[in-house]
């Protein structure tokens, strides 16, 4: 197995843990006074302080324009349906509503886009079937 390592900006340390650690659900793992770690659904991401990326909604994919870039990650739907549910009770501004796409294709998926405090976009996926997310 190999882990995914992405590493970005973000404006304060603080307020990058209340969300990822807090709201997400991720892990903090190492820090320093100008980065931190966290286990981001199994894969690790390091927030350095700095201007977040740049992006806009040019990401054509079914009916929605998507933000480029964007990281995220594909979980079980039933996982999907309860971080979609914190996510919606803590009030979080969505750029996608969660919702189903491709239903009944190759790769169907249920979907959400939203940002961090810092604006940088994040897509979770929900797939029935792991296995399923490169189905042509």
């Amino acid at each position: 197995m190999s882990i995914f390592h992405l590493a970005f900006n973000v404006r304060d340390l603080d307020t990058a843990r209340r969300f990822y650690g807090d709201l997400l659900g991720c892990a903090e793992g190492r820090s320093t006074d100008s980065w931190v770690d966290f286990d981001f659904f199994g894969h690790q991401i390091s927030l350095h302080l700095g201007p977040p990326f740049e992006h806009a909604p040019t990401g054509h994919v079914g009916e929605h324009m998507v933000p480029m870039p964007h990281f995220g990650v594909l979980m079980q739907m039933d996982a999907w349906k309860v971080l979609a549910d914190r996510l919606r009770a803590a009030e979080v501004e969505f750029v996608i509503e969660p919702v189903l796409r491709f239903p009944g294709e190759p790769g169907e998926q249920a979907t959400m886009f939203f940002l961090d405090p810092f604006g940088n976009p994040i897509e979770i996926k929900g797939m029935r079937d792991l296995k399923s997310a490169f189905a042509t």
